[in-house]
């Protein structure tokens, strides 16, 4: 088989074995009438707000494919609008099998704990695999036609417009719910999290789908495909020694079709033992697809360009991405002394819950960050620039299996909130929050995976704006470089506080209109009447909708701006300030957003008082906090490092 056909056959074959599991997923029975009336409900709620969002973000699509013809040219243009159209239907797919698996979930649950957790993770497969499956069929497919790695950065920036779009519109939707519902539900009437009296349980499960599939999907994706194409450029323009050049533009795109085919692979490795250790059971698939993964890049990376060092290079990011991933679990899991240590000071009141939380979430950023700047060095120190460009490829080879564990997540939230809200029984609500729970980690695991992946990834783009703006250094003398500098730092900052804002505003909506509810609809408390559920979800589309222009737009001016006014080493210095502040901010947030989210669960567990005693009221506040944190502000972080490198990389010649 020629090079030029490895990849885009395997990801073609990554896209049949994605449907081939959510055909298996499809035909396993919903449940009681009841079951299906709920997942009805989140599903239309989930697809009415991702096609109002795509309707919004068409809008931009179509301005920006215009800019982008009259200033650059009409290949860049059609890049642009391609990878805008994969990211989109990639998030589409996964969140039409996410919302369909949910109650599918729950009555699996009824056979047994190994069959709920096939059906979770098996939708969650069919998102990781589209994500992978679409992403190189677009990079490889338009790398052949036009031959030209430089065509496929207008790819990139389109991919990472959607997942900008995608991640803070679903994130400020999920959590303007979450929190409405949090704060009325459990604190102001004592109901439970997923009670149906809460007006707002419905949006509140929509939003997991939105922000946690839709949202996460899209960011990945942008990682993948972008480290991909930095690889592929500065293997052209940046490290020559191997023969011919062309090999080194190729193999990115070969060890990314190897990654998915190692995926596959993992997915079968899947499965609970007889001591029914979910996490192991998850731990088990990424693990096998990472081994294989590192066995098949060594021989892939000899036979295309003998060059051993290159291998060292793709296993420093394959190693840091499980190391990431392990220190996320440890500072955000309940079975550890960071998250308990948050839970045991919600015992004195709100205060030092939230003082305990961003003290852990600080703190959390010293091994990442470490790993990070390991991985740097050993890469380049074996490869040179394309060297830290195949890290970045390296970590998100098996994008696809590590995709799925993090998508299991909210299909298993869904389902236990199901399983609440549909009255089962309860052997079954047992294993549903069974699931439920190691979904809250693995959720956690999958948003550090991310911000790491982000890190290298942002780096690898920086390389190549370097590249090919001809900057063979950065004179952090220069004033305009300081200049750049500081405004670099100050963005992800500026950034975070307008989606925090955002969740804010959105949040009083929805908790004035549940209090409404509850004091306006007879009987609603005592079970005899029914919520307006879609009032709510209405509430969260349309603000969350409004809320998102903001950021996008400030992600994509703010390179162009300092790059026309202050030049292009100034613009490099720009980069550098956000993506040093950015990944260190989205750690923060991500780690300490979790731990809170965990602490609270610890203490429902029937720990430190359980349920409704006044530290769970202290951990419940703590949680509300961390909730804009981990899935809003620090998530869209991981994309404002990625989008403003590649904006960078876009408009370079009009720097130069």
């Amino acid at each position: 088989m020629q090079l030029t056909l490895f990849a885009p056959i395997i990801s073609i074959a990554g896209l049949i074995f994605a449907a081939l599991l959510a055909l298996r997923v499809l035909k396993e029975d919903i449940g009681t009438p009841k079951m299906k009336e709920i997942s009805e409900a989140i599903q239309e709620g989930a697809m009415a707000f991702l096609n109002r969002e795509y309707k919004t973000i068409a809008i931009f699509v179509v301005v920006v494919v215009a800019a982008i013809f009259a200033i650059i040219d009409a290949k860049t243009a059609l890049a642009f609008a391609i990878g805008a159209l994969l990211s989109a239907l990639a998030g589409n797919v996964g969140m039409r099998v996410a919302t369909k698996s949910n109650a599918r979930t729950v009555n699996a649950c009824k056979k047994s704990l190994n069959d709920g957790l096939r059906v979770a993770f098996s939708s969650g497969a069919v998102m990781g695999l589209s994500v992978v499956g679409l992403g190189l069929l677009g990079v490889s497919v338009l790398y052949y036609v036009f031959r030209d790695p430089g065509i496929l950065f207008g790819f990139g920036f389109g991919a990472s417009s959607i997942a900008l779009f995608a991640r803070v519109g679903g994130g400020i939707y999920t959590k303007a719910a979450d929190v409405g519902a949090d704060l009325v539900g459990k604190i102001e009437v004592g109901i439970p999290e997923d009670d149906p009296r809460n007006p707002a349980v419905i949006a509140d499960n929509v939003g997991d789908n939105v922000g946690d599939v839709a949202g996460m999907g899209a960011d990945l994706f942008e990682s993948y495909v972008d480290s991909i194409i930095a690889a592929m450029a500065i293997g052209i323009v940046a490290y020559t020694s191997f023969k011919p050049m062309a090999y080194t533009a190729e193999l990115p795109l070969v060890l990314a079709a190897v990654g998915i085919f190692a995926s596959i692979v993992g997915t079968f490795f899947v499965g609970v033992g007889k001591r029914a250790n979910l996490h192991a059971a998850l731990n088990k698939g990424i693990f096998a697809s990472t081994i294989l993964m590192a066995i098949m890049a060594y021989f892939v990376i000899k036979i295309i360009i003998g060059d051993v060092g290159v291998f060292y290079a793709t296993l420093a990011g394959l190693i840091t991405g499980i190391l990431i991933g392990l220190i996320t679990e440890y500072y955000t899991s309940s079975e550890n002394a960071p998250t308990r240590a948050i839970a045991h000071s919600s015992q004195t009141g709100a205060a030092t819950n939230i003082i305990s939380g961003l003290s852990i979430g600080m703190q959390s950023t010293v091994v990442p960050i470490v790993a990070v700047c390991v991985a740097i060095l050993l890469a380049h120190h074996f490869a040179g620039l394309y060297g830290i460009a195949i890290a970045a490829v390296g970590m998100l080879s098996t994008l696809g299996i590590t995709l799925a564990a993090d998508t299991y997540g909210p299909v298993a939230d869904n389902a236990a909130g199901i399983a609440e809200m549909a009255h089962m029984g309860k052997e079954i609500r047992e294993r549903a929050e069974a699931l439920d729970a190691v979904g809250n980690t693995t959720a956690a695991i999958g948003k550090g995976f991310a911000i790491g992946s982000a890190a290298l990834t942002a780096l690898a783009l920086f390389v190549t704006y370097c590249a090919a703006t001809n900057l063979r250094g950065i004179d952090i003398m220069n004033p305009r470089v300081i200049v750049g500098l500081f405004i670099g730092g100050l963005l992800p900052f500026l950034f975070s506080s307008i989606t925090m804002r955002a969740v804010g505003r959105a949040a009083f909506q929805i908790v004035n209109e549940v209090r409404r509810q509850f004091n306006e609809i007879p009987g609603l408390m005592e079970g005899r009447a029914k919520p307006d559920y879609a009032r709510c979800v209405d509430i969260s589309t349309s603000a969350a909708l409004k809320e998102m222009v903001a950021p996008g737009i400030l992600a994509v001016i703010a390179p162009i701006a300092i790059g026309l006014t202050l030049g292009a080493e100034a613009l490099g210095g720009l980069l550098t300030g956000a993506i040093v502040t950015g990944f260190l901010l989205a750690v923060t947030m991500a780690n300490a957003g979790g731990a809170w989210d965990n602490a609270k669960k610890y203490i429902e567990a029937g720990n430190l008082g359980g349920k409704g005693s006044q530290t769970h009221k202290a951990a419940v506040v703590g949680d509300t906090v961390g909730d804009p944190f981990k899935d809003t502000s620090g998530p869209s972080l991981n994309i404002l490092i990625k989008l403003m490198s590649i904006v960078a990389l876009v408009f370079a010649p009009l720097f130069i």
